[in-house]
C-alpha cells in the first residue's frame, strides 16, 4: 500500500490573543512546544484557532507565521474554508504562496449546499489552485455533511486528497476508504473516537487534544500507526477524558485555559465565545492529571 500524504497526530492550533490582538510571541511558542512534542504536521487557523473571528490579515498572518516557525520540520496544513467559493479559492492561493504544503478546507457553512453543491465547491477549488486539499467535514457545526459517494466523486480530483472526518460515526470510516481508494488521506478530526477511526484504516488525527498533551497524544498515535493496539489503547484510557474535558464548554475556550494554567498563553477567547465556566475548569484540570500533562 501506499504511504499517506499526510499521517499520525497533527494539532488543530489555538490562536492565542493578548489585549484583543493575535499574540504572535505566544504562538511561535506554542508551535515550537508541539514540534518538541512529536507532532507530525501543524494545521492553523481551523474551528480551534477561532478563524471565524480573525480578520483576514489576522488570518493570512497566522498562517504565515506557522509556516515559519514549522521551516520545513513538519508539513503545515492551512486552513482556508469560508462560505464563500472565491473567498476560499483565495485562502488556498495565500497558503499555497507562502509556502503551506496543503489546505483544509470546510463545508460551506450557513449557506447548507446541496450535494452537488459541495462537489462543485471543492471541484472549483480544484481547478483554481494547483495544492493537496482535505475537505473538512464537520456537520455539527457547518448544517451539512458530505456523503461518501461525494467524497468517492472528490477523490478522483488531482488535487482533492483526503478528508478531516469530525462525525464521529466510524462505520462511514471503512466504507469511505474503500470507495476512495488507498491513496485517500483520512483524518480523523474527532479525538474521543480516534483510537476507533485508526483501526478502521484511518491515517492519523488533527487533534485539539494536542494543544494540551502533544508529547502523550503524539505517543498514541506512534502506537496506532506501528499497530500496537493494546498500548494505543493504555493511551486512550489516560487521555479519554482529556478529549472529553476540552469540550465542556464552548471550544476552544477550555483548551486556552488549560493553556493558561500551563503558563504558555493567556486564556482569552473572541466573542462570542466566553472563558470557560468554572465547572469546565475543574474537569479540565482533573483530566489534565489523570493524563499527565500536571
Amino acid at each position: 500500500m501506499s504511504q499517506p500524504l499526510f499521517k499520525g497526530l497533527l494539532p488543530a492550533l489555538v490562536t492565542p490573543f493578548r489585549d484583543g490582538a493575535v499574540d504572535e510571541e505566544a504562538f511561535i511558542r506554542l508551535v515550537e512546544r508541539q514540534i518538541a512534542g512529536g507532532v507530525h504536521g501543524l494545521v492553523p487557523v481551523g474551528t480551534t484557532g477561532e478563524t471565524a473571528t480573525l480578520s483576514h490579515d489576522e488570518h493570512r498572518r497566522v498562517v504565515e507565521l506557522c509556516v515559519k516557525t514549522a521551516a520545513g520540520r513538519v508539513p503545515v496544513i492551512a486552513g482556508a474554508g469560508s462560505n464563500s467559493t472565491e473567498e476560499a479559492i483565495e485562502l488556498v492561493r495565500h497558503a499555497k504562496a507562502i509556502g503551506a504544503h496543503a489546505a483544509l478546507v470546510v463545508a460551506p457553512y450557513y449557506v447548507r449546499p446541496s450535494q452537488e453543491g459541495h462537489y462543485a465547491h471543492y471541484a472549483a477549488i480544484n481547478a483554481a489552485v494547483q495544492m493537496p486539499v482535505l475537505v473538512y467535514n464537520v456537520p455539527s457545526r457547518t448544517g451539512t455533511d458530505i456523503s461518501n459517494e461525494v467524497l468517492a466523486k472528490l477523490a478522483k480530483l488531482p488535487n482533492i486528497v483526503g478528508v478531516k472526518d469530525a462525525t464521529g460515526d466510524l462505520s462511514r470510516a471503512s466504507m469511505q476508504r474503500l470507495m476512495c481508494g488507498e491513496d485517500w488521506v483520512m483524518l480523523s478530526g474527532d479525538d474521543p473516537t480516534g483510537l476507533g477511526y485508526m483501526a478502521h484504516g484511518g491515517h492519523g488525527c488533527i487533534s485539539v487534544t494536542s494543544n494540551v498533551a502533544p508529547e502523550q497524544t503524539s505517543a498514541f498515535y506512534n502506537a496506532a500507526m506501528a499497530g500496537d493496539w493494546a498500548g494505543a489503547l493504555q493511551h486512550q484510557d489516560r487521555l479519554i477524558r482529556l478529549h472529553r474535558a476540552l469540550f465542556s464548554d464552548a471550544s476552544p475556550a477550555p483548551t486556552k485555559f488549560a493553556l493558561a494554567h500551563l503558563g504558555l498563553c493567556t486564556e482569552d477567547v473572541r466573542l462570542p465565545l466566553v472563558p470557560a465556566s468554572e465547572a469546565s475548569r475543574k474537569e479540565v484540570l482533573d483530566a489534565m492529571r489523570d493524563a499527565g500533562v500536571v
